[in-house]
């Protein structure tokens, strides 16, 4: 029998303390970059953005990858193209933490939507607002003082 899977995934992440070191105008640069690994390790990437601290990737994550190995590689190969690259220059690394949500097939537009509009949606709402909100809506448990 073939293997058969949809694994959509929500990752968020940010910048170490929350520092806004994202430069706008450079990082399209970076999500092509990160577009390339994901095709690389067989995952499909739907959309990627962010703002000055943090990002927000929904991608198919292929059924031989562990979450906490795609991050983590996802988060050392931005690290290091940031670095050669030089195009964050006050940028000091990532969170240790992050939030993946698995998400619904069915949601992949409406997320899709989400993710492109987030410079619009945080003049509105903090990223911490955010983060919480996500965590609520997943009903995942989290403690206040672990959220920097």
């Amino acid at each position: 029998m073939a293997t058969h899977t949809q694994l959509l995934y929500h990752f968020v992440f940010s910048t170490k303390h929350r520092e806004p070191t994202i430069i706008p105008d450079q990082k399209k640069r970076l999500f092509a970059y990160l577009h390339q690994l994901l095709t690389n390790k067989n995952c499909h990437l739907y959309r990627i953005n962010g703002v000055e601290d943090h990002l927000h990737i929904l991608t198919h994550v292929h059924p031989t990858l562990s979450i906490s190995s795609l991050i983590k590689d996802i988060k050392l190969a931005a690290d290091d193209f940031i670095k050669r690259e030089s195009i964050f220059p006050k940028f000091k690394g990532w969170q240790d933490g992050y939030g993946a949500f698995s998400e619904s097939i069915k949601e992949k537009d409406r997320l899709i939507n989400y993710i492109k509009n987030q410079e619009e949606h945080h003049r509105k709402i903090s990223f911490r607002e955010e983060y919480k909100a996500l965590l609520k809506e997943h009903e995942i448990e989290f403690d206040e003082k672990y959220l920097l």
